[in-house]
């Protein structure tokens, strides 16, 4: 199963533990975590279930490219990090 992260400046603004859920896209993956977590779901993702401006998704390493659909590929043993993007000047 695929482990999601939630980084300490997401858990700032949201309770959202460790997760592992099974899939075969972060979609599939987030789903079942958020089935657990509706609060969660409803910080990272927007009314129309696309990822928020502000909020970023990598998996192993590499950021999705998915932002509106979230069909990125997981792999079983994939670890999915999500953040808050920070911005500034």
């Amino acid at each position: 199963m695929a482990k999601v992260i939630f980084t300490p400046n997401v858990q700032r603004h949201i309770e959202c533990p460790e997760a592992e859920a099974a899939g075969q896209t972060v979609r599939e993956v987030l789903d079942k975590v958020f089935a657990e977590n509706p609060q969660a779901r409803s910080y990272v993702l927007d009314d129309q279930s696309a990822l928020r401006k502000h909020m970023t998704i990598f998996v192993d390493g590499r950021m999705i490219r998915d932002r509106a659909r979230l069909s990125d590929s997981v792999g079983e043993a994939s670890r999915i990090y999500v953040f808050q993007a920070l911005s500034g000047g």
